[in-house]
């Protein structure tokens, strides 16, 4: 519905603002504050209608030398506005409609591949005659161009040309240049605005611990959010302070993610989780790398000593090189121990960056990522460990006129590492991408810059530069991207404090989804297996941790948190195979059924910590590293239960001998069996009718080797495992309502049942 509303003192010309063969009604008009106006209806798919009404009033004239349609948008005043919301692509409430100036991200339709683009130029000249500012800049697209502008909505609803030409219209992100570009009074000035609008965490709020340089916690974004006794050292020699600035860095961002957003909002900011900083890395020289291990689990300690009882997440964005492609090394198979809680029983959710390409090699883009491998310990089986990706791809820095961005925005960043040259038996790596800047590069591109714009935004450790103290820095790369991923990793417990390391494991990579660039490039292009290839490089995606923590109508998710004893003995006294679980799980079977061949999608993650195995003799045996594996299936429509029983049953068998499985589902399956069992988290989507989901609803868990089993005289046989499941069904077909028959039938705790698979 839209309503249009002419000039005060004239008439519209309301016969034109009918099209009934586009579906175009008109359904009132009156009169308020002196103009007329009447409310229309329009479809959706006939909002072009007045884009192309615009565009003759543009560009053609009528045998008198009139504008086309002249008398219509003459007594037009508002309607320009209704259009232009129309392709606002943001959330709506954010939607900026006062008449403070803001700065525009604008997507026009390209028609030409002249440069400059006369679209642009059009646009240029007429949105500059209305006091909008124009960045002087674009980046150039096969059918785009974007542009940045800075004006009231009011503004940008006078551009005819604006209207005539845009495809998409969103607001702009800050870019970190506006911020580094002030000088330091103003600076301090924006710090402090936002120092008066934090609000600190409650007292029992979970935390993000840190092991880097040492963090000043006396920074003004700092302080609020980290208490003196949450500030510790490796050696108390070193002192807590950051002699780096690198720990600072990752600081802001654990705490706040990129700044540029919050600098900019204006109301009160609640911090969810509290800071925690342990020195992990000495002021002089470095630790011995034998040692790694070990003073990473003497760091996680002193921050566990001072509050034993906080949910954490640890972020270690500190690593050494990729040589060992995917083999365990010492530091991996301790952060696994450490996580797993393998000597203490405490288990830890450990988020750890997949370290940076080399610079000498970020030209060869996107090649490079995919020669340069995920370093040590980000192979860690338990960690989650994270790459980068970049949305960023609009450059605002003086001086860099012509350059373009080095990566698509959605692509991975030039920083990112993978698992692309591992060995195909270890585990995907990088788990998770997280926005980790971009480069620019020149016109001849042979030459590349980190530009101010392209990155990130966060805290800088105080120095005097200049008679004054800064406070705010550009950072990227993975170890950002690590930073932004703690965050959020302790965000499910703010709102869930009973849920596992593990289920937040599985929480984030469940929400993860891979962007339309990543999918283009590698389900496209990889001539080695495009979808192994698109999980060596991107993990699971980009998370989106709302997603994965509420439910929906139509997007349905369900949680479960679990044990089982993987291996036991027969009545020989011989080591085997012992517990398999079978998930009844509650299930919108009428619901279902109702949408016929509507589609739906399932998707299944399953997340365990695993124990290193104790000795490298095991490295070359994906099964002889794991303690224990765990694996799940979903029953197909045409199983009975007991049939599907038998084939978990079967395929637990099947893996123990090296054998392979297959069957007519496994094809419906993104990853298939093989791909996803990769590792220690597990995650796979469904895709089909919705009459074929419905006659599914079980779930099966069983365990394959591991060294448990294998090495009975070290004692582990009996230990119970714990596991984390996430479940969802989701599907475009917005009027059905999933989520409240389940809601209904999960009052009660889910019933599992569990089977002696000997």
């Amino acid at each position: 519905m839209l309503e249009f509303a002419s000039d005060p003192q004239t008439q519209l010309l309301v016969k034109g603002l009918e099209n009934r063969t586009r579906g175009i009604e008109l359904l009132a008009v009156r009169e308020r504050d002196g103009a007329e106006r009447a409310v229309v209806y329009v479809p959706d798919d006939a909002i072009s209608h007045f884009n192309e009404v615009l565009n003759r009033y543009l560009t053609e004239e009528t045998k008198k030398g009139h504008p086309q349609n002249e008398p219509l948008v003459n007594s037009i005043r508002e309607i320009r506005l209704a259009v232009l919301e129309s392709f606002w692509t943001d959330d709506p409430a954010e939607l900026p409609r006062d008449e403070r100036p803001v700065w525009w991200e604008v997507w026009l339709r390209r028609e030409t591949v002249d440069e400059p683009p006369p679209e642009f130029v059009r646009f240029d000249r007429e949105a500059g005659a209305l006091g909008v500012r124009i960045r002087g800049r674009w980046i150039p697209f096969p059918d785009r161009i974007v542009t940045l502008a800075r004006g009231s909505l009011s503004q940008l609803a006078s551009c005819a040309e604006l209207l005539g030409s845009v495809s998409e219209l969103r607001r702009a992100k800050e870019a970190p240049s506006e911020f580094i570009e002030l000088t330091p009074r103003e600076e301090a000035d924006w710090v402090r605005d936002l120092a008066t609008r934090l609000q600190a965490p409650p007292k029992n709020a979970p935390s993000v611990c840190l092991l880097d340089t040492g963090v000043d916690r006396e920074h003004p974004l700092l302080a609020p959010g980290t208490r003196l006794d949450d500030v510790h050292s490796l050696v108390p020699a070193w002192g807590t302070a950051d002699h780096d600035g690198h720990g600072t860095k990752m600081a802001g961002l654990c705490l706040h993610g990129d700044l540029t957003a919050p600098l900019v909002a204006t109301g009160p900011i609640a911090i969810g989780h509290w800071l925690e900083s342990v020195k992990l890395l000495p002021p002089r020289g470095q630790n011995d790398p034998e040692l790694y291990g070990a003073l990473t689990a003497e760091a996680i300690a002193r921050a566990e000593t001072t509050a034993a009882e906080r949910d954490r997440a640890v972020c270690m964005a500190v690593t050494t090189d990729g040589r060992d492609r995917g083999r365990p090394s010492s530091w991996s198979g301790a952060v696994d121990d450490i996580a797993a809680g393998t000597h203490d029983g405490a288990r830890r959710l450990i988020v750890v960056s997949a370290g940076n390409a080399a610079p000498g090699e970020i030209l060869r883009y996107p090649e490079s990522n995919e020669t340069d491998p995920v370093q040590d310990p980000g192979q860690a089986w338990n960690a989650l460990t994270i790459g980068a990706y970049t949305g960023k791809a609009v450059i605002q820095d003086a001086g860099y006129e012509g350059w373009t961005p080095l990566a698509r925005p959605g692509a991975l960043s030039p920083w990112s590492t993978t698992s692309a040259t591992f060995v195909k038996t270890w585990p995907i790596k990088p788990d998770l991408v997280l926005e980790g800047g971009n480069f620019a590069v020149n016109p001849p591109r042979n030459q590349e810059a980190e530009v101010d714009s392209l990155q990130l935004l966060t805290t800088r450790r105080r120095v005097e530069e200049g008679g004054a103290r800064r406070l705010l820095v550009p950072t990227n790369g993975t170890s950002a991207a690590a930073a932004l991923a703690a965050r959020m990793a302790a965000t499910p417990w703010g709102s869930y404090p009973r849920l596992w390391p593990e289920t937040v494991r599985a929480l984030l990579v469940h929400s993860a989804d891979w962007t339309p660039e990543m999918r283009t490039r590698y389900l496209t292009n990889d001539l080695r297996g495009p979808r192994q290839a698109l999980v060596r490089c991107c993990g699971f995606g980009v998370p989106d941790v709302g997603r994965a923590l509420w439910s929906a109508r139509n997007a349905l998710i369900l949680v479960v948190q679990e044990s089982l004893t993987p291996f036991g003995r027969d009545e020989k006294n011989r080591a085997n195979m012992r517990d398999m679980h079978v998930h009844a799980l509650p299930w919108p079977h009428d619901e279902l059924l109702a949408l016929g061949d509507a589609p739906v999608e399932l998707r299944v993650t399953l997340s365990y910590f695993v124990e290193a195995s104790p000795g490298q003799r095991g490295w070359r045996y994906r099964h002889r590293y794991a303690s224990h594996g765990l694996r799940f299936d979903v029953r197909t429509p045409e199983e009975s239960l007991t049939q599907f029983r038998h084939r978990l049953n079967r395929k637990a068998r099947e893996e123990e001998d090296g054998r392979k499985e297959t069957s007519a589902d496994t094809e419906r399956w993104f990853l298939g069996p093989d791909l996803r069992s990769l590792g220690s988290i597990h995650s796979d989507r469904w895709a089909g009718r919705a009459v074929e989901l419905a006659r599914r609803g079980f779930v099966g868990i069983y365990p394959v080797i591991g060294w448990w089993r294998e090495r009975p005289d070290l004692g582990k046989l009996d230990t119970s495992a714990r596991y984390a499941l996430v479940i969802s069904i989701t599907t475009p077909v917005t009027a059905v309502d999933l989520y409240t028959p389940v809601a209904t039938m999960i009052a009660a705790p889910l019933a599992v049942e569990n089977e002696d698979t000997s």
